[in-house]
Order: C-alpha cells, then structure tokens, then sequence
C-alpha cells in the first residue's frame, strides 16, 4: 500500500473522526461534566491552586509506586509535548489566529474532563502482586461502567496511539528542529534519542517518574522565561494579536467553498483537534500515569489533571500561540510547523539566542513526551496480555525502532494519522466519562464535605 492510498485512508477516516460529531462530543463531554460539579475549575480555584501549585516543593514518599508529583510529572511529560509547540503553529496556519481562542475554549472545559479522569482512574485502579498499581480508562470502563468490550478497544486504540502522538510526531519535530539549526541529519538524531529514551524506559515507571519529577519543571519554565520575554519585547503589538484573536474566532469570512469553508469553523476544527493534542484532555492517555502513584484521594490527584490542562494550554499553548500571531507573514514563505515557529523565535529575539532557545526547547518537550508515552503503551498492552513481561518487552523493542522511522517521515501524512488516531481513541474514553459522571459528581459532592470520605483503601 504507497503513502497516497494511505492518505486517502486515513483523510476519509479523520473527516469523520473531527466532524461535527465528534466535536460535540468531545466539548459537549467537558461541559456536561463542569455542570455536574458546578463549574468545579472556577467555584474551588483556589482548592485546586492550593491542592497542586502549593504542593510543588513538598517532599512524597514512594513505595512500589510513584510519588502524587512524580505521576502529575509523568503525565505532563506527554502532555507537554509538539503540541505545544508544532500543533499550536499548525492550527494557526491551518486555521486561523481564530483557532487559538478555540483552544481555549476547549482548554477550559477540558480541565475538568481531566479532572474526571484522573479522579476515576484512582478509583478503580488494579493493583499486582508487587503492590503496583494499574489504572486508566480501560479499567474504569470495565469496572465501573461495565463496559469490559469498550476498554478493550479503548487499549487497542490507546496501544496504536503511541506510535502517533507519542513518538513520530514528536522526533519528526524534534529532528527537523534540529536540523534546521544545527545542520544535524534527521537520521543521527533519530539514532541518539532512540539510543537515550531506550535507557530511561527500560527501567520502568519508577524511572520514568524519576525523570520526569526532575526534567518537566525546569523544561517548562524555560520555554515560559525565553516566550515571555519575547512577548515583553513585543508589548506593543499585542492589542492587535488579542484583537485578531476574537475577531477570527467569530469571522463568518468564507475561505473554502460550502459552509465548512467558513473562517470560524475551520478555527473551531483545528483549535479543537490541536487543543486535544496538546493538553489530551478527553482521550484518557494521562489517567495512566495518575494511576501509578501512590495517591489514596482520588480527587486530590485528580485536582492536579485542572493543572495540567492550565499549565498546558493557558500558558505554553497561549505562548506559542501569540508568538507564531505576530509573523503570520511566514505563511507566504511557506513555512509551517517547526520551521515556521523556529523562525518565528529567530525574527522576535535578538540574534540566534531565539531559534536555539526554541530548538532546545522542542528537544526536551519531545523527548519527554517519548518517554511518557513509552509507559502509556505499557500500559495499555499490559491490560491486553495481563502483563505479560514478554509483550512489553517487545513493545519497547517496536517504540524504539519507530522513533528512528519518525525521524526521517513526512511532515504532514504524520500528522493527520496522529490526529485521526487521537480521535479514535477519545471516543470510548468519552462514552465512559457521560456513563460514569453521577460517579464523579458525588465523589467530588462528598470530598467537599468530608475530604477524609473518599480516601482508597489499599
């Protein structure tokens, strides 16, 4: 089968994946459940600042599993990713400036799907015989909902995913970054990062959550200092960009034929698809790690899937976002993805310090995101082949081996198949989410009266 049957696949397939079905669902989803727990992201901010912002520098124990922070690490290491960086310029380009206040759009419901998520994942959690614990939509879809046949397509799904989301769209940005400001062959970065991420997963989740506790934070931090300072030296054109933002958000301009053509539409489509590939909320990849940890309230961990979402979207998203606004004129140069936004960083800081803080940036996003994802497959294939140490160790093999591929593929048949299969793996996630939310409801009802109520019992 050549790339263009493939494409032609794969494009029928997304079109109805990102239709108008499958974005009420996903939206539609985000806000049912923010009605359920009374808009729970704005009632109890400052519960959900103080249970996650103010917990950053506080020590935690680990046993077999990882500590609450490791597992919130873990997950942010998947979930701040490209699609920080990549998917925010694509939408943009794709989609308008209008498709970044749709990521926000998305991005504010989404933390409370995420929040049901991670909160759900706790609850019915599985543990080993070594005391481990295994979580995510799998498990709560076959013990909760009493969907057994749904978890297992949601893992299936969840299995494919990895090799899309969470490995070629990651070391194809990666390695074209870099090659396009150090000179450095795709094929030599795909080697190296395949050689690095296959030390850090071969030991497992500890050392997985060992990793990200360290790395995530200061790689956040980094690209919020180098974005924001762009932004101050640029002050004075953000009036305009806000003003830009609102006014696509809404436009009725046509730029297609028929009424999906229009400009608000394509934003919602592309702001939504990237929004979710950014800070997955709704497609039930971080509940994984969350599981992991050693956490006995599940919505005290789930307070930290709110963070994630904030941290993601409001402020690496939002940063990306402006950034690639201000030289929307690179479009005419035909750039797009990593090369654009890399350029992007070049023109709004002086000298190369830009483009190379961008390029170090992207390593580190990408690289992170490679090794959360590694665990997600675990995982998920586990819950396929009750943990069969064989499986998984050939699973590593095949991510391994992947990376090297994704760091020589195209650009954009890449993509697409990322986008269709996290839309493919969202859906049962949802379903699961819409049964199981008078259970989210009267978790979170009961933990606001008695937070000691709903602790779990090991």
């Amino acid at each position: 089968m050549n790339l263009e049957i493939i494409e032609q696949i794969n494009g029928k397939i997304n079109n109805f994946i990102w239709g108008p079905v499958m974005l009420v669902l996903l939206v539609g989803t985000g806000i049912f459940l923010t009605i359920r727990v009374h808009f729970f992201q704005i009632s109890h901010i400052k519960l959900w600042m103080k249970g996650t912002f103010g917990l950053i520098f506080k020590k935690h124990t680990a046993d077999e599993n990882i500590t609450p922070f490791q597992a919130v690490s873990t997950a942010l290491a998947s979930t701040v990713g490209t699609g920080n960086i990549v998917g925010v310029t694509t939408a943009i380009v794709s989609g308008g400036a209008g498709a970044l206040f749709w990521m926000w759009f998305a991005a504010f419901f989404g933390m409370v799907t995420k929040y049901s998520e991670v909160l759900l994942s706790i609850k019915y959690r599985e543990k080993d015989s070594n005391g481990k614990h295994f979580g995510g939509p799998m498990y709560y879809l076959s013990k909760g909902a009493n969907m057994h046949w749904l978890g297992i397509i949601f893992a299936i799904l969840s299995t494919l995913a990895c090799f899309g989301i969470g490995n070629l769209t990651q070391i194809n940005a990666m390695a074209n970054v870099v090659n396009q400001n150090f000179n450095i062959p795709t094929i030599y970065t795909g080697i190296v990062v395949t050689i690095v991420v296959g030390i850090v997963i071969v030991g497992g989740i500890k050392r997985v959550g060992a990793f990200a506790e360290k790395c995530v934070p200061i790689m956040c931090l980094f690209y919020i200092i180098v974005g924001l300072i762009i932004i101050f030296l640029n002050l004075d054109k953000i009036p305009s960009i806000f003003k830009l933002i609102f006014s696509e958000a809404f436009s009725l301009k046509q730029v297609g034929a028929g009424f999906m053509g229009y400009t608000i539409t394509i934003g919602m489509r592309y702001g939504f698809a990237r929004g979710i590939f950014s800070n997955e909320a709704g497609m039930g990849s971080a509940p994984m790690a969350h599981a992991s940890s050693n956490s006995k309230n599940p919505i005290e961990q789930g307070l930290w899937g709110i963070f994630e979402v904030f941290v993601d979207t409001f402020l690496v998203c939002s940063i990306t976002g402006i950034i690639a606004i201000m030289n929307l004129d690179l479009i005419n140069k035909g750039l797009n993805g990593a090369p654009f936004i890399s350029e992007a960083f070049r023109i709004c800081f002086p000298g190369n310090f830009g483009s190379i803080g961008l390029a170090v940036a992207l390593f580190l996003f990408s690289f992170t995101t490679l090794v959360g994802w590694s665990h997600y497959g675990v995982v998920s294939l586990g819950y396929l082949t009750n943990n069969n140490k064989i499986g998984e160790f050939l699973y590593k093999i095949i991510f391994l081996i992947v990376i090297i591929i994704g760091s020589v593929s195209e650009l954009q048949l890449v993509w697409n198949i990322a986008d269709t299969l996290n839309g493919l793996m969202a859906i049962p996630n949802l379903i699961g989410l819409l049964i199981l939310s008078p259970i989210v409801a009267k978790t979170t009802k009961e933990y606001l009266k008695n937070p000691n109520s709903v602790e779990m019992k090991d």
